[in-house]
């Protein structure tokens, strides 16, 4: 080896839910042994110089000692996680001229080492892959539980790889490594294999009917009612209502997995509408997302499918307010002193809550030992805002015996999901031309004037209704919304009184029954 030797090899970070392209720079010159990392590294990326050195040796190479810097590219953006142990192990190889340069150009490596040289799976393979794509990138080195997910994207190699060996013999030219393919239509065959369904519900027929309205809407939806009412249950099943994801919201959804390494081993994609139910001691960092270097939350796991908060009043109210932001933009924003992240988390909030401390105020067959005083305390936890952001409140009756007793089952959730896409594909239709509109919750001021229009008659009921009342202006329009989507379950062209009837009925809490 000469006095100095420098190689280059290209690595990726994730920054938010996308990636950007990381060169991994190494310089080797005859000094003191030594090994820096600079590029703003953090404690994960500057423990890899054990762990690298460690796999190397232990994978047959042999390393002179040398003075080694190694640059991680751009050197203002934070380095952080496991992923550089390859790229750098391979930097320092190609700089001593045991691995040729022919094949570095044009691959972007990642992988974590363990000891003995083995590959261990990686965050954000899909996001790193995608961008690699897009940058014209031929190839993609990947450990090889994390080869399926990034090989989704198609025009792009991706290569499983199990230990540091394979890498080196593969960058070398050798044969007998074949690309890992994945096909999509395979991936949406299983979507919707949902073990939960409506059918196993007893009763509550009209608590059915008000999610299959939240569910061809998009509607955010607050069930009250005493426990054992079987308010978990049936949000359980609104996810084997919704439509099946499109291919790309399933893609978006998946890269937010991907990101936060809670994809399941093996899985490349996530064809399933999520279900995300954490606990009311979550705080609100995980709710919405943060830390120093910041993750998503629950509420961008949720994306594309159901947040459900139980017990919702006993959640911290810090913690819920927080979701006044990404219930109205569907984004949210973690701000740091270094950096400012954006989460998508477009989902539909599903909550329960009991309708007093006890949970008995509206069960005809137990007494309530709540005052009123206490009521109001109880249900003022969740603040008018809040409420206003939710377009749907329905009651939750106990469930009486007959009911449970009966023999007779309900609608499938394959029948009433069918009633559900016909309606999202009228709405579709409506907001052709418009493409951040999905759905009818997503209507602004301007769409609801302009396809919420009502006849005389409906108009006076909605203008009683709003004087008794006493509704603010966005309680206004939740209920346009939700009486134009009772529309289009009915594939009516015009909002009729009946739909205004029913959409007013669907508010709850706005009732004196609570005041």
């Amino acid at each position: 080896m000469t006095e100095a030797a420098f190689s280059k090899v290209l690595a990726g970070s994730t920054l938010g839910i996308n990636a950007i392209l990381v060169e991994v720079e190494t310089h080797i010159e005859k000094q003191i042994p030594a090994i820096n990392i600079v590029g703003l590294p953090d404690s994960a990326v500057k423990e890899s110089k054990e762990r690298v050195l460690a796999a190397l040796k232990n994978s047959g190479f042999n390393f002179p000692s040398r003075k080694i810097t190694i640059n991680l590219a751009p050197a203002d953006i934070k380095k952080e996680g496991s992923s550089y142990d390859l790229p750098i192990a391979c930097g320092m190889l190609a700089a001593m001229k045991m691995i040729s340069p022919q094949f570095l150009d044009s691959s972007i490596i990642l992988g974590e080492l363990s000891l003995d040289g083995l590959l261990r799976p990686i965050k954000g393979a899909l996001s790193i892959a995608i961008e690699a794509k897009s940058l014209g990138i031929k190839r993609l080195i990947v450990p090889a539980d994390s080869a399926k997910e990034a090989s989704i994207v198609a025009g792009l190699e991706v290569y499983g790889m199990t230990n540091l060996s394979e890498v080196v013999k593969f960058l070398n030219g050798e044969e007998g490594f074949s690309p890992v393919t994945t096909t999509t239509e395979e991936l949406f065959n299983n979507l919707n294999t949902y073990h939960l369904d409506f059918s196993d519900v007893k009763g509550q027929e009209n608590v059915k009917r008000a999610l299959e309205v939240a569910a061809a809407g998009g509607h955010n939806i607050l069930m009250i009612g005493p426990p054992g009412s079987g308010k978990t249950m049936l949000a359980k099943r609104l996810p084997s209502i919704l439509p099946p994801l499109s291919f790309d919201e399933a893609l978006e959804t998946t890269k937010i997995y991907s990101i936060a390494g809670i994809l399941n081993k093996g899985k490349a994609l996530v064809t399933e509408r999520p279900f995300r139910s954490p606990h009311h001691t979550v705080s609100d960092a995980a709710l919405v997302g943060g830390g120093s270097f910041p993750r998503p939350g629950e509420v961008s796991f949720a994306h594309y499918g159901v947040l459900f908060l139980d017990e919702f009043p006993e959640f911290k109210k810090n913690v819920i307010e927080v979701l006044r932001q990404p219930l109205e933009d569907s984004i949210v924003t973690v701000s740091r002193s270094k950096m400012t992240i954006t989460y998508p988390a477009n989902f539909m909030l599903a909550a329960a809550m009991n309708p007093c401390p006890c949970g008995y105020f509206t069960d005809p067959g137990r007494e309530c030992k709540c005052g009123q005083t206490q009521i109001q305390k109880y249900v003022s936890k969740i603040s008018g805002p809040l409420l206003d952001r939710i377009d749907i409140h329905v009651e939750v009756p106990a469930v009486k015996y007959k009911d449970l007793s009966s023999v007779k089952t309900g609608e499938s959730s394959s029948q009433i999901r069918d009633r559900v896409i016909k309606a999202r594909e009228i709405q579709q239709a409506r907001f052709i031309d418009n493409p951040r509109i999905f759905n009818n919750a997503d209507m602004g001021s301007k769409e609801v004037r302009t396809y919420c229009k009502l006849n005389d008659e409906g108009a006076n009921l909605l203008k009683m209704a709003i004087t008794k009342l006493g509704l603010s202006a966005r309680a206004y329009d939740r209920i346009l919304k939700v009486s134009r989507t009772i529309a289009d379950l009915e594939n009516s062209q015009n909002i009729e009184t009946t739909h205004i009837s029913e959409a007013i009925q669907y508010r709850s809490l706005d009732r004196d029954l609570w005041a």
